[in-house]
């Protein structure tokens, strides 16, 4: 699994049509598996020049990319901390997110009303973050309302876990987000990450966007990038009508249908190497005969923990990884090749894998 991605939104921006074209887009490639586990969950596989390249040159068996899952979060109107639409069902299934893709209308449309009657992205973006916060309120107050009952004995450590969701209740009821909280030790490090708080997930702004307006920056898209400049979010333009139309293509129409729009990438492609960066992951590679397998860790992971995304016991016998880079592969052409041009590295447990590294892992357990 790549990561797996909340997407929120008001009623009426465009995040349910967004949600079934991007998870389509996956259903018409033999090797990128769909699936729907739920009804507002979706699967789709990573595409990546380089497993196709991969794959061309070990001409494997089985190819397995790495995948997304885009979670559709429904209910979010003023009142979803409260339970008003179906918030609070919905509110809860953030919580298992790592990411969240906030849909924010940007295209004027008098066929399609607007929740709360004008197209302001401004007021849009402080409605879902209220929600968000307001949850969070609750919960910090439950968190420390239990730090306080466990502060009542000899130790320390409850009283000053009390005293941190104090500080942590009053920042969240000024109106910040709990992910600019400073944070002074591990112990509150540890502390917020096991509360699981909905406004610490970091955020993309999805802007939706009139077909016309493609490849240009309209007044409500500059005003989401202001708004994302001072929260160091991310920010990407999407038209989910168009989204839409490319879904229903064979996959070796879309990029000719994209070029003709101005794109390079759809909006999937987007969204994904979006939250690659805000996640600060990586895909590093295993190629053979039999299979050529993407996997996806987070930036900084060292060889040990590469393998052990692929089994536990890789991780656990770990005795080196022999090492290409894509690059370099893809230059030479053959594995033979590169071995030949002394470009095959071997490295042991310090060593941090890098983005496009194809690796083979030797282990003994």
């Amino acid at each position: 699994m790549g990561f797996t991605c909340g997407i929120v939104g008001l009623p009426n921006v465009g995040k349910s049509t967004l949600f079934n074209a991007i998870t389509a887009a996956g259903a018409d490639v033999a090797n990128y598996p769909f699936c729907t586990i739920e009804p507002n969950v979706g699967v789709v596989a990573v595409p990546d020049r380089r497993l196709d390249r991969l794959t061309a040159l070990y001409k494997p068996g089985k190819v397995v990319p790495t995948t997304l899952e885009f979670l559709d979060i429904a209910g979010l109107v003023k009142g979803a901390s409260k339970g008003e639409g179906l918030g609070n069902q919905f509110l809860g299934h953030i919580r298992m997110v790592d990411a969240i893709a906030h849909v924010v209308r940007c295209f004027e449309d008098e066929n399609i009303v607007h929740v709360d009657g004008a197209i302001d992205p401004t007021y849009d973006i402080e409605v879902i973050e209220t929600e968000l916060v307001l949850k969070d309120l609750d919960t910090v107050e439950r968190k420390q309302a239990d730090a306080e009952r466990r502060s009542r004995t000899a130790d320390k450590k409850p009283k000053e876990e009390e005293e941190f969701f104090g500080r942590l209740k009053a920042h969240l009821a000024g109106g910040r987000l709990a992910r600019y909280m400073p944070l002074a030790n591990d112990d509150e490090r540890v502390w917020i990450r096991d509360a699981h708080l909905l406004t610490d997930k970091p955020v993309m702004y999805v802007c939706n966007v009139h077909e016309k307006d493609l490849g240009r920056e309209n007044a409500h898209v500059q005003r989401v990038r202001e708004i994302a400049a001072k929260e160091g979010a991310k920010v990407v333009v999407v038209s989910a009508a168009v989204e839409a139309e490319v879904a229903e293509l064979p996959e070796s129409e879309r990029q000719h249908f994209l070029e003709g729009l101005g794109l390079k990438e759809s909006g999937l492609s987007q969204v994904i190497h979006e939250g690659y960066d805000l996640l600060h992951l990586i895909t590093f590679f295993t190629a053979g005969p039999k299979e050529v397998h993407a996997w996806t860790v987070r930036r900084g992971a060292t060889a040990p923990e590469a393998a052990g995304a692929i089994h536990t016991d890789f991780q656990k016998g770990f005795i080196r990884a022999e090492i290409m880079s894509f690059a370099d592969l893809d230059r030479l052409g053959s594995e033979a090749a590169v071995k030949e041009a002394g470009l095959m590295r071997v490295e042991g447990k310090e060593y941090e894998v890098k983005d496009g590294d194809v690796t083979y892992f030797r282990f003994n357990v």
